[in-house]
């Protein structure tokens, strides 16, 4: 079979503002053609970042409706694009590589397709975390940051949360993955989120499970417990998924914990924590038990932050026992606010990154 149309596939995927690095083995094609059918990688790279029906998709690319509207409601059940139902009507739109078309790989992931992502992610998180605007923020735990401090609606997962009608909780990938190459994970796994301004968005869906808001603040309240880190999109507004995260697992926190990168290169924080000396009993349990990426270290007499490293997640604050952790806010001028929305963040990091995406707009 023709490399052709999947090396079209991946240009196409790197012209967008997320990217999709070459690399010299060609693994990147090899996952490519795991998902996708030749067919599929030709439709893929006739769609657009926005919102289009099936009939708009079909206008504009010259594609009869017959077999056109099979074609894209099976790419949705696969996870290669994104589809929703607005009033009857189902719209469409591609998506990138990460946050996107491998995230949804979750119910299609098998060992084969685990190995070559783990043999792509080092490629991919090399030129993903050298540009910004970062992709990734996290949310820090909401009632570890002290009411004296200002706080940004979007530094809040109450704020998600009831910005939201729609709820869903899925298995965490990175976890399924590191459990099919032989690295298991004892952390829980139905963790991750999706969230839909409209009622009813996923009672239907084959990628989760539709819980009611009690339920995903239920979610939120275990992964705290279980020391998982809120991870979403580096925006202000318009996100649509929480990912709650544990270190040894995590595509993008392995940027810190697996590639030696400082905490600012991978993610963008608005916080860091501090230790009381005073307060200090040096029991350990911080850094043995609720770091996820190893940014408190044992000194002399007390265990201490690690400033490059720490994320700001709150993580280390609700289990110790000496409260002897605080959470500060960064000083205005180390705080990179986030792009407003979704579109605004494609557009900057279009810019950072030279590519013109203006034909899938």
């Amino acid at each position: 079979m023709s490399d052709k149309i999947y090396r079209q596939l991946s240009e196409t995927l790197d012209t967008l503002p997320n990217g999709f690095p070459v690399t010299d083995s060609g693994v990147e094609i090899k996952l490519l053609k795991k998902i996708f059918s030749p067919e599929q990688a030709e439709l893929f790279c006739d769609l657009r970042l926005t919102w289009e029906t099936a009939e708009q998709i079909g206008e504009r690319t010259g594609r009869t409706l017959e077999g056109l509207e099979e074609m894209l409601l099976s790419m949705r059940e696969h996870g290669q694009i994104q589809g929703i139902s607005l009033d009857g009507t189902i719209i469409y739109r591609m998506l990138p590589w990460l946050f996107g078309i491998y995230e949804f790989q979750l119910h299609h992931l098998d060992r084969q397709m685990a190995e070559l992502n783990e043999e792509f992610l080092p490629h991919y998180l090399k030129q993903y975390h050298k540009n910004r605007p970062h992709g990734f923020q996290v949310i820090p735990i909401e009632e570890e940051i002290s009411s004296e401090q200002e706080c940004m609606p979007y530094e809040r997962v109450s704020n998600i949360i009831e910005n939201s009608q729609s709820f869903m909780v899925f298995d965490c990938l990175c976890k399924k993955e590191q459990g099919l190459i032989g690295n298991p994970c004892d952390k829980p796994l139905e963790v991750c989120m999706g969230f839909a301004p409209i009622p009813g968005a996923f009672d239907n869906s084959t990628h989760g499970r539709a819980i009611s808001k009690d339920e995903a603040k239920a979610v939120l309240d275990k992964a705290e417990e279980a020391g998982l880190v809120h991870i979403t999109d580096n925006y202000q507004s318009d996100h649509f998924y929480i990912c709650n995260c544990c270190g040894c697992c995590c595509g993008v926190l392995q940027g810190i914990t697996r590639m030696g990168m400082n905490a600012s290169e991978v993610i963008n924080s608005h916080y860091y924590a501090v230790i009381d000396e005073e307060e200090c009993t040096a029991c350990g349990t911080c850094a043995d038990e609720r770091c996820q990426v190893n940014a408190i270290e044992e000194g002399e007499d007390v265990y201490e932050i690690v400033p490059e490293k720490c994320i700001g997640c709150g993580i280390c604050i609700s289990t110790c026992p000496s409260d002897a952790i605080k959470l500060i806010h960064k000083p205005k001028e180390d705080i990179l606010t986030p792009p407003i929305d979704r579109d605004n963040w494609f557009e900057e990091r279009g810019k950072v990154r030279g590519v013109d995406f203006n034909k899938y707009k």
